[in-house]
């Protein structure tokens, strides 16, 4: 009996493994954030070990709609959460160069600044776009997942997509946003009013997350091309003393990491169209940089060459 306990745990193991990447990819794009997915993930594998898994159809399926459902549950109280949160909340970064896990066959609904439009979304919005267009499920799978008809499925993707098409800018190209991200963060090293301004749209906007960790972070979205270029040069002559920009890229667009004493303290992500930088994103919430900080840790010991420490 043991015996047989084992080997259907181990099936069952098996079919959640081939799952998990695209389960993170799905939390991961409700929450913003990679603690919280991953505790969605794990509970889904809990709820998986003792589910009667031989009715179960489609496990691929079944397992992604508990894991959407997870993941409802858990934004419906995060949002309550973030109520008492410390100035602007931004969604944790991930080194996706150095984690896969996303797991989608599309990057849509990945980068910071989308997910950050995502939250003006209700839960249920949220999760018809994101497995609709990220993920590319149709409609009546979405409406077995989320419980609502496929006439409603449409309607909650057309909202999602309507609201946030009246925020979006056409984006550049990978390349020239590279080039934008590094002019900008040459200006703000340099304090360099003026030219900011000629990099920032005219609407900017400018958030820094702390949860009021970091000292002379501004706990408030700074808007407006002026107000944005005066708030980056007041801070210059003190901010960068000692900092070190690193690439990175994260949720699959170039970003930097901010190095100060060897470690990582900050990263800034931009998001830009043709009329210039108009969001910078700035993560300094020492919880939010952790996980990247061990990637680069190890990343630096894989690097040191043999004897290094000797």
């Amino acid at each position: 009996m043991t015996g047989g306990t084992d080997t259907a745990l181990d099936d069952a193991a098996a079919v959640f493994a081939s799952a998990r990447r695209q389960l993170f990819g799905v939390a991961y794009r409700m929450l913003g954030s990679v603690a919280e997915a991953e505790d969605v993930v794990q509970d889904a594998w809990v709820r998986w070990q003792t589910t009667d898994r031989s009715v179960v159809v489609n496990p691929q399926a079944f397992l992604t709609t508990m894991t959407t459902r997870l993941a409802i549950n858990v934004l419906q109280s995060a949002r309550s959460r973030r109520e008492t949160y410390i100035g602007p909340w931004l969604p944790e970064p991930v080194d996706t160069s150095a984690d896969p896990t996303l797991g989608a066959e599309r990057a849509e609904a990945l980068d910071v600044a989308m997910l950050v439009l995502l939250e003006r979304l209700t839960p249920t919005e949220r999760a018809a776009y994101v497995l609709r267009e990220a993920f590319g499920y149709g409609y009546p799978e979405i409406a077995d997942i989320v419980g609502v008809s496929q006439a409603a499925t449409r309607q909650l993707v057309s909202r999602a997509r309507k609201h946030l098409a009246s925020e979006r800018r056409n984006p550049v190209t990978a390349e020239e946003r590279r080039t934008l991200l590094d002019a900008f963060l040459a200006a703000a090293r340099a304090g360099d009013v003026g030219r900011l301004e000629h990099l920032l749209a005219e609407d900017a906007v400018s958030r820094a997350d702390s949860n009021g960790a970091i000292k002379h972070v501004a706990r408030v979205a700074v808007v407006g091309r002026a107000k944005v270029a005066r708030v980056l040069v007041s801070f210059a002559d003190v901010f960068w003393i000692g900092v070190t920009a690193e690439p990175l890229e994260l949720n699959g667009e170039a970003a930097l990491g901010l190095v100060r004493d060897g470690r990582l303290f900050g990263t800034l992500s931009v998001a830009a169209s043709a009329d210039g930088v108009h969001e910078a994103l700035w993560q300094f919430n020492p919880d939010k940089l952790e996980p990247l900080e061990r990637t680069r840790a190890g990343r630096a010991g894989r690097a040191a060459p043999a004897g290094a420490d000797d």
